[in-house]
């Protein structure tokens, strides 16, 4: 044999090797069914928040109150450039990370290693965006591109599967938040700037299989249909930014889709139709029908003058409904307290409000107030109709008003967790305020929402990073835990934990009953990503990403005196020894 041929043989065997490799690793990957989208894995991280009913837990218990201060980073992957808010996919012990720009990369869960990575070709004129989350469903994962298209591509390989276009590439209407699959069907919110028209304002479901279109749902009326009137005298061409730029959440059991939506541009209403109008579907909770997209009810948390967006993680919680009046504000005079009720709940909003109604028919239950606000004068109990504070609604050009939260919130796009051991959520909010200077009197969206803000601490407050844990039942405050730095996403676990990062880098577990951080690491950037956990080889990983992120740069700038940040965009995974 000679010297080149020798060589070869090693070669050509390693290569059949792998590929027998290869094929046995796509026979051995099991789809994934909507039946376990609902009913996942213990160990498996889906989605977004984990679970449809978006409640960021994870039942694992192998790292708990009493060991989680072993936790080691056992190893950690670059991720790449831009804006990095994102939401990592476990499923059978690889892990799969949506960057900015549409840039997937897999990763072997248990050592690190790179399985393979795509990055997504767009067209001229198109730059990537915010990627906070992919979906997964039968052997694809799904992403909703910042060219406007939905896609699915092979979860084995990487490969490009099906395209679908949802609007023209170079709309600004993309969908940062990204997709939850139901029963076969891909639902999706977007952001809808004035450029893309209020066409551009919808929510869409795809055939997961193959990603022709379903249905479109807007959310602005048009002209004669309900909630036209609404709007007033405003014109089609000047309805404009009633986006949805989260993730949804689904009740299989009642078969409705919920997901939020985000402030008017410009946002002062003395510029559009007037502030006594609603303005739909403005700063609302909507439940749509899964089959055909028709808005079975909807709650409107505020008329919207501010940018205080309301389109963050719904909570779907069965519990009882005693709300305590020592603590909470706004209370329903028909509830029968202790009676178990299907509510979601949550802080939906910028205002740091907390607001539990009824699932199923969207009825008012009660609502209480978290971290300062003054935009809020009050609720009716009976009604559920939100006031607002008139000393701070903006009636003119030039006007200045001390705003409270700040459109950095009180609660932003970081998430918060809910907990079935001690039912309570858990949640990352700011003490923060903005000092709001109006701009124009005239629909120019050149600039925006109209104002120019300055983001300052609240009233009273040194710190700005607080984390609330309330009671899902009474609505109380369990506890606290206030810290300098600006706090983002939470993940809570059965074992008791609730770990969370901050804008200096930190990494946290706290206990879920007393506050108490047992744990916590240093990761050099902002912990921008939604933590999650998840099993691989039968151990539990903690996982996050840092990077750069627009809610962490603003609090930052709060809190100038905090260390530079010496790390990048990561992905960093935790064990035990």
């Amino acid at each position: 044999m000679s010297i080149v041929g020798f060589r070869l043989l090693p070669l050509a065997f390693a290569l059949g090797y792998t590929l027998a490799a290869a094929a046995a690793e796509e026979k051995a990957f099991v789809p994934i069914t909507d039946q376990m989208l609902q009913h996942p894995s213990d160990g498996d991280w889906l989605m977004w928040r984990r679970t449809l009913n978006g409640w960021g837990y994870s039942p694992l218990k192998q790292v708990d109150k009493t060991n989680v201060a072993k936790l080691k980073q056992v190893w950690s992957a670059p991720m790449g450039p831009g804006v990095q808010e994102a939401t990592p996919i476990a499923y059978a012990g690889n892990v799969y990370v949506p960057n900015s720009g549409d840039y997937v990369q897999a990763f072997d869960g248990k050592s690190g290693a790179p399985l393979w990575e795509y990055k997504r070709q767009y067209p001229e004129g198109v730059n990537g965006g915010t990627k906070r989350a992919i979906a997964i469903w039968g052997t694809t994962l799904i992403g909703a591109g910042a060219d406007n298209m939905m896609y699915a591509i092979d979860a084995r390989t990487g490969k490009l599967v099906w395209e679908t276009k949802v609007l023209e590439p170079t709309l600004p209407a993309r969908a940062t938040g990204g997709p939850i699959v139901v029963n076969g069907k891909i639902i999706t919110g977007r952001q809808c700037q004035p450029a893309a028209t209020s066409d551009s304002c919808v929510i869409t479901a795809h055939d997961a299989k193959t990603g022709k279109e379903l249905w479109r749902t807007r959310t602005i009326p048009r002209k004669g249909e309900p909630g036209d009137e609404t709007w007033g005298d405003v014109p089609m061409e000047q309805r404009w930014h009633v986006g949805t730029w989260m993730v949804p959440s689904y009740d299989p059991e009642l078969d409705k889709i919920y997901i939020g939506t985000s402030v008017t541009i410009p946002a002062a209403k003395f510029i559009l139709g007037g502030a006594d109008k609603q303005h739909l579907y403005h700063d609302s909770t909507l439940a749509l029908d899964p089959a055909t997209g028709k808005i079975v009810w909807y709650y409107q948390h505020l008329i919207d003058h501010w940018d205080l967006d309301h389109p963050f993680e719904r909570l779907l919680v069965d519990t009882a409904v005693a709300p305590d009046p020592s603590e909470v504000t706004w209370i329903n005079p028909r509830l029968k307290p202790g009676e178990t009720r299907k509510v979601i709940t949550g802080i939906p909003g910028k205002t740091g409000i907390v607001y539990t109604l009824d699932r199923a028919t969207g009825e008012f239950l009660w609502a209480r107030p978290t971290v300062y606000q003054n935009v809020v004068k009050t609720i009716d109990g009976a009604t559920g109709k939100v006031t607002d504070n008139p000393e701070v609604v903006p009636t003119h050009k030039d006007q200045t008003l001390l705003v409270c939260p700040g459109t950095n919130g009180g609660k932003n796009f970081p998430a918060g967790a809910y907990s079935p051991r001690t039912n309570a959520m858990y949640m990352p909010m700011q003490n923060l305020c903005m000092n709001e200077t109006t701009q124009t009197d005239q629909r120019d969206p050149k600039l925006v929402y109209g104002f120019k803000a300055e983001q300052v601490l609240a009233p009273g407050a040194k710190d700005v990073g607080v984390v609330w844990a309330i009671s899902a039942d009474k609505g109380k405050a369990v506890w606290k835990h206030e810290q300098h730095a600006g706090v983002m996403s939470l993940v809570a676990t059965g074992g008791g934990l609730v770990f969370g990062g901050d804008v200096e880098g930190k990494l946290k577990a706290y206990d879920d009953t007393t506050g108490k951080v047992l744990w916590e690491a240093d990761l050099g950037a902002a912990v921008s990503g939604y933590p999650i956990t998840y099993t691989a080889g039968g151990k539990q990983y903690v996982a996050v990403t840092t990077g750069p992120s627009l809610v962490a740069a603003t609090s930052r700038r709060v809190t100038p005196e905090l260390p530079a940040e010496s790390g990048g965009a990561r992905i960093v995974v935790f064990a035990l020894p």
